[in-house]
């Protein structure tokens, strides 16, 4: 039969284990690959609504690791307007992005498309000058769809120079069709 001291070092080494195994979950959890996944997921699964708001999108897009800009200078809803912390793209009414670090260009546009397909925003519109003009060397993904017979929406991702190195971008705008 064990003795108390040995049975004290067991337990020792086991909570060490312990501790171990929660560190290395948590640095996986911080990995470039876990944090391009929330971040896609959380861009996918939000910024396609038109009821998204400057408190849902913090809310939302609020990640670790994931910078976010947001603005809606023309609600679908009652919300009030959520004005442009950056320069808006001239013509738009409203941004949702989102970037992280990394080059998940790839896997972002995959999932945008499949978004895309099941929101049944499929009918393709053409690209504006403003936005062709925003093309860049990193672009992967640079298409419009529109929303109704006065409103497009634009999708833009790729890479591009971060604080850190490359980061994948992902956004949509929406603007209105000139008449």
């Amino acid at each position: 039969m064990p003795s108390r001291v040995q049975i004290d070092r067991m337990k020792a080494v086991g909570l060490a284990a312990l501790a171990l195994a929660v560190m290395a979950t948590e640095v996986f959890a911080r990995s470039p690959a876990s944090v391009a996944r929330a971040g896609i997921d959380a861009f996918t699964s939000n910024c396609f609504s038109p009821r998204m708001t400057a408190e849902t999108a913090a809310n939302a897009l609020g990640l670790a690791n994931v910078s976010h800009d947001f603005y809606d200078l023309d609600p679908f809803t009652s919300a009030a307007p959520s004005p442009a912390k950056t320069s808006p793209t001239p013509g738009t009414d409203r941004r949702c992005e989102v970037s992280f670090p990394g080059d998940f260009a790839q896997d972002a546009v995959t999932a945008v498309a499949a978004r895309l397909l099941r929101e049944g925003i499929t009918e393709p519109a053409s690209v504006p000058a403003i936005h062709e003009d925003l093309r860049s060397r990193g672009t992967v993904l640079l298409a419009a769809r529109r929303l109704n017979p006065q409103k497009i929406a634009v999708v833009h991702v790729g890479t591009r120079p971060g604080a850190n190195g490359i980061e994948t971008f992902l956004n949509v705008e929406r603007l209105r069709l000139p008449n």
